[in-house]
């Protein structure tokens, strides 16, 4: 619960404000004259700028999260947590968010004049966050229902739900569930069926977390590499 409350406080009071910001502020040295630039071009075409800045950026920078060890250290909260609910959506350390492409590219998107449309997107992006971290599955009473399938085999390859983001933080990797190499998509699950990551099986793993994932303090998920451990590692099954 102490890592949970401390980085979405962090992250949401101190780290976004600033890497938003801090993307502007670079957008502005690269492009002194570009403030407002966009404003003005097509709906679709400002949401699209989003989908690839942000949501796509943000996809291969959870994939290589999955990839790096040393960027794993940052995102391994996220998996340390034995269990899927809202509390884990920001649960990282509090240096992930800030390295984070998508939110700086955001930034400059906003400094070019898109600050409203970003508005609308993030609640959008953030809505289907939640309902895929949560733990009431909303996707589960509509694959049920016959008539919806074909409704529902377009929803599921679009964007993240509990079955397909369930996966990505099951426990065992022999579950026949468990996708710890994929279903890295935050809003879009596109990006995972896009670049061959995705694993779609309708199903939730029985258990959350990692296996074989080492232990470690509130300190060092929160605050590595400022804060080590010696006995920590990274997850075998987590990284090559």
């Amino acid at each position: 619960m102490y890592v949970e409350l401390v980085s979405t406080l962090l992250l949401v009071a101190v780290t976004q404000p600033l890497v938003l910001l801090g993307g502007g502020y670079v957008a502005s040295l690269v492009w002194p004259e570009g403030a407002g630039a966009l404003v003005g071009i097509p709906i679709l075409a400002a949401i699209a700028l989003f989908l690839v800045f942000d949501d796509m950026m943000q996809y291969w920078w959870h994939r290589l999260s999955h990839t790096v060890p040393w960027l794993y250290n940052l995102h391994r909260p996220h998996h340390n947590a034995e269990y899927l609910s809202v509390r884990v959506v920001y649960r990282n350390n509090i240096f992930y968010y800030a390295m984070m492409p998508g939110l700086w590219f955001s930034g400059a998107l906003i400094y070019l004049g898109l600050g409203w449309v970003y508005a609308g997107y993030v609640i959008v992006k953030m809505t289907v966050i939640i309902g895929a971290h949560s733990d009431a599955r909303w996707d589960a009473p509509l694959y049920r229902i016959k008539w919806l399938s074909p409704v529902m085999w377009v929803v599921e390859r679009t964007i993240s739900t509990p079955a397909t983001h369930s996966a990505h933080h099951g426990k065992f990797a022999d579950d026949g569930v468990t996708h710890y190499k994929g279903n890295y998509g935050n809003l879009l699950f596109f990006w995972d069926v896009l670049f061959g990551t995705a694993k779609i099986t309708r199903c939730y793993p029985e258990r959350m977390g990692v296996e074989n994932l080492p232990e470690t303090s509130a300190a060092e998920q929160l605050l590595w590499p400022l804060v080590r451990e010696p006995a920590t590692q990274v997850a075998r099954s987590q990284t090559p």
